[in-house]
């Protein structure tokens, strides 16, 4: 048994010394975190301003939650990476079409962009027809988008 300590320890050893580095890497075969949890820490990590840390995050969290998609749109619009604020917009409406929130945030990109008015439009006008809950920020969007064209 000692004999068989001894020898795991001189291959252990001999990694390390053979490494790059004298301190072994650890690495996670795991995400400790679930896809709500990356969701989560990528809103703290926006609401702090730290966009592309959200942007990792969400990353992480789309992988299993496709609401991910429309938050990576927000964070890319914050930067005014129109494009791919634009990509992630629509694959967020792709993934959740149920989702009134993407055909707003599209529109309301139009809108800020000013271009596409006619498209912002129709979006923020099915935006108000999916979710009248949330009417007063549909309608806000839509009315911009009117008084723009």
């Amino acid at each position: 048994m000692k004999k068989k300590r001894l020898l795991y320890l001189y291959v252990l050893c001999s990694l390390l010394l053979a490494s790059s580095c004298s301190f072994p890497r650890v690495i996670i075969l795991r995400d400790p975190l679930t896809p709500e949890e990356h969701l989560n820490l990528g809103v703290t990590y926006e609401q702090q301003g730290e966009f592309d840390n959200a942007i990792k995050e969400y990353n992480l969290a789309a992988k299993k939650l496709p609401r991910a998609y429309l938050h990576l749109g927000n964070a890319y619009f914050q930067k005014k990476e129109w494009k791919e604020a634009e990509t992630y917009y629509r694959k967020a409406i792709r993934e959740e079409p149920e989702n009134a929130d993407g055909y707003n945030n599209l529109a309301w990109l139009y809108y800020t962009k000013k271009e596409n008015l006619d498209e912002a439009e129709k979006l923020a006008h099915k935006a108000l027809e999916m979710n009248p809950a949330k009417g007063d920020i549909y309608r806000d969007t839509l009315e911009k988008i009117r008084e723009m064209k």
